[in-house]
């Protein structure tokens, strides 16, 4: 993709104040990344510390790490719960979130303590807003 703006936001996601991203799957669970404007500040991701299966966060909670040549960044958990999964993919190829955020580059999926939780994070028309009043 290029590096022009505005950034990709998929309409299906929501999104926190922090950069990341949210798709509610077919079993309940929040498959959660960090989003593409996230990754295109930090650049090319050279690690991921992803956190443990079964640890329980609370919204805005930081539970995981990405490493970029340029800097070190926390993600938030967008809501509160239990990580049911992680993207072990990441572990020998952390570019995958550069290459693709919000497909192959997930980081982890979790099961949310309350479902309305979802309700309260951004939709992309808002996120979008966010970012380019960032950009001024």
């Amino acid at each position: 993709m290029s590096t022009a703006s505005p950034h990709s936001v998929p309409a299906e996601l929501k999104y926190t104040k922090t950069h990341e991203w949210a798709q509610l799957m077919a079993d309940g669970t929040l498959r959660i990344g960090i989003t593409e404007h996230a990754q295109d500040l930090l650049g090319d991701m050279v690690f991921i510390e992803l956190p443990a299966i079964g640890r329980r966060v609370a919204a805005t909670q930081e539970c995981a790490v990405v490493e970029s040549v340029k800097a070190a960044s926390d993600v938030y958990s967008p809501v509160a719960g239990e990580i049911t999964a992680i993207n072990t993919a990441l572990t020998g190829n952390p570019e995958l979130v550069n290459k693709d955020p919000y497909g192959e580059g997930w980081l982890m999926c979790l099961k949310p303590g309350n479902n309305t939780d979802i309700d309260t994070l951004l939709t992309a028309a808002a996120y979008a807003e966010l970012i380019a009043a960032e950009a001024h």
